[in-house]
């Protein structure tokens, strides 16, 4: 596995421009900048939102803005300027066969929506998230909230809902944007149509709970409802297990021979059998070791007091059981720690406002390559750059411009 300029990569020569703040525009845009595309954030003059959010380095940078938005072109806009948007519309219609696509989450300014842009180049491709279907709002969490999910997360003795710490559908529409966005411009390649592609964030999360059946089970059996189970992996066995040391490890014996496996390394297969004859259970079947998940797990659980943190690692080394001991993200970072270290998705990168740090690049492998991280663009340090590039601007026109306060940046471009 080797890493690659990400501008060599498979989307080379795309242009995209992105006006987005917060998770899944962003995760879009830098999803698609890994793969090579030239992804062009637009900014207000004091940066977006999203750039004072925690986590923060002691300079006060944002980490994670800058880990949700590594290797773009920043440029900075005032689209509450008539002369910032037709900025912003000229950079989005220009670019020839490769350009003509914008990604945003804001439906703010009619001029830079769908309709506007078509008029002006009728292979736009324009690629929105809203929160609802309906164009009305939502986050993460709220969608979280109307979707049931929190209902069945947590411990099983804890009444009120849990929230995912991960923003699961802001991830999940990310990618999806991503997704859409390709399946249009190839389409556009093909037949040289544009496209209006939308993706709602309630709608990710709802079509996820259909696809794993959550919808259809409520449908089924409108009497029952279906609650938390803590670290059970529901419909089958996996729960997390305590060593005499103290750590924790999760695991999971979703096949037969992974369940032989279990039985064999901790040697309670007599004991399971002889449970199984007792209950009338075939815990050959995932389901019945779901269903007694409770008196399995105490068995297991009691092996797992007798050994230290070694023998455990050692035993389950040898086993086909899926496995990992639990680890804090301080863990992970430790400096003594080989994971990220050694692993082919890091490495180090020096960010502004931040130093020196490990940070992930592509997790997409295209031919054996993945794209090297790069860090994030500071506040319009790109507009001159792209503006006079892209656009042809002059400097007489740039530093009119950037004195009239329609455009920000740190560095204007002589031509």
């Amino acid at each position: 596995m080797t890493t690659a300029d990400p501008t060599s990569g498979p989307l080379a020569g795309l242009r995209v421009v992105e006006v987005s703040s917060f998770v899944a525009t962003p995760l879009c845009g830098t999803t698609l900048a890994q793969l090579g595309a030239e992804v062009i954030r637009v900014e207000p003059l004091e940066g977006a939102p999203d750039r004072s959010r925690w986590p923060l380095s002691d300079n006060g940078a944002s980490l994670y803005w800058n880990g949700l938005n590594p290797g773009k072109k920043a440029i900075a806009v005032d689209c509450t300027h008539p002369e910032g948007r037709q900025l912003v519309s000229d950079l989005v219609v220009s670019g020839g066969p490769s350009g003509g696509i914008v990604v945003t989450n804001t439906e703010r300014w009619s001029d830079l929506g769908y309709a506007a842009l078509r008029a002006r180049r009728d292979d736009v491709i324009h690629v929105l998230l809203t929160g609802r279907h309906d164009g009305g709002t939502a986050v993460d969490y709220t969608v979280q909230a109307g979707t049931g999910f929190p209902l069945v997360t947590g411990p099983e003795e804890h009444a009120a809902p849990v929230n995912g710490v991960v923003p699961a559908w802001d991830l999940a529409a990310g990618l999806h944007l991503a997704t859409g966005l390709l399946a249009a411009e190839r389409r556009r390649g093909v037949t040289g149509e544009g496209a209006e592609v939308r993706v709602a964030l309630e709608d990710v999360a709802l079509a996820v709970a259909g696809n794993l059946g959550y919808l259809a089970e409520a449908q089924l059996r409108p009497a029952s409802e279906r609650g938390s189970t803590g670290n059970h992996v529901y419909g089958t066995f996996g729960r997390d297990f305590v060593t005499t040391d103290g750590d924790r490890f999760m695991l999971v014996a979703l096949t037969p021979r992974q369940w032989s496996d279990l039985l064999g390394m901790t040697g309670l297969a007599e004991a399971v059998a002889a449970l199984a004859r007792a209950l009338g259970a075939d815990f050959s079947d995932e389901g019945a070791r779901f269903r007694h998940r409770t008196v399995l797990g105490g068995l297991i659980a009691a092996w797992f007091e007798q050994h230290d943190t070694a023998y455990v690692t050692r035993a389950l080394t040898r086993t086909r059981i899926l496995w990992s001991p639990y680890r804090s993200f301080r863990d992970l970072a430790a400096d003594d720690a080989r994971m990220l270290r050694e692993h082919p998705l890091f490495s180090t990168i020096t960010q502004p406002g931040v130093g020196d740090l490990l940070a992930p690049g592509a997790p997409i492998t295209v031919d054996g390559h993945r794209s090297a991280p790069r860090p994030a663009p500071a506040v319009g340090q790109d507009t001159g750059e792209v503006l006079a590039g892209a656009l042809g601007l002059a400097t007489e026109r740039l530093d009119d411009l950037l004195a009239r306060g329609v455009i920000g940046a740190r560095e204007v471009a002589t031509r």
